[in-house]
C-alpha cells in the first residue's frame, strides 16, 4: 500500500498535539517549574525562591503552563496555590531522564536543540 499525501497531513494533523505538548516543555524554566511542582503544590513565590527565576517569568510560565492545561491554581488566602494538572507528567519526566541517559550526550550535543547558555534563553 502506499502512503499518499493526504495520509501525510492526516499523519501531521494527528501529531500536532503532540508537538504543542514537547513545544510546552522545550523551556527550562518551564521544565523547572513543572518538576517543583511535581512534588507538591506551590505558589509564585515559592517558586521564585526555589527556581531563582523573575518573579514576572515565573508568572508568565505558569500561564503557559495553565493555558496548555498542564498546572492549574486554586486560592490560598492572598496568593494562589499552583498544582500539577497531570501526574503522568512525572512518569514522563522519568521516561525522559531514561532516554536521556541512554542516549548519553547525543540529545545534550545536537546542534539544532542542543544545551545552551540558559543566559541565553529568552522565556516565552
Amino acid at each position: 500500500m502506499a502512503i499518499t499525501a493526504a495520509d501525510v497531513e492526516v499523519e501531521r494533523v494527528e501529531l500536532a498535539p503532540a508537538a504543542a505538548l514537547f513545544r510546552s516543555l522545550g523551556d527550562p524554566g518551564r521544565l523547572a517549574i513543572l518538576r517543583r511542582l511535581a512534588g507538591e503544590p506551590a505558589r509564585v513565590v515559592d517558586l521564585v525562591e526555589a527556581l531563582g527565576l523573575a518573579q514576572s517569568t515565573v508568572s508568565k510560565h505558569l500561564a503557559c503552563l495553565r493555558d496548555c492545561g498542564l498546572v492549574a491554581s486554586e486560592p490560598v488566602g492572598r496568593a494562589s496555590l499552583f498544582r500539577l494538572t497531570q501526574p503522568a507528567l512525572v512518569e514522563m519526566f522519568a521516561a525522559a531522564e531514561a532516554v536521556l541517559t541512554a542516549t548519553g550526550n547525543a540529545v545534550a550535543l545536537c546542534p539544532a536543540y542542543g544545551a545552551t547558555d540558559p543566559r541565553e534563553e529568552n522565556p516565552s
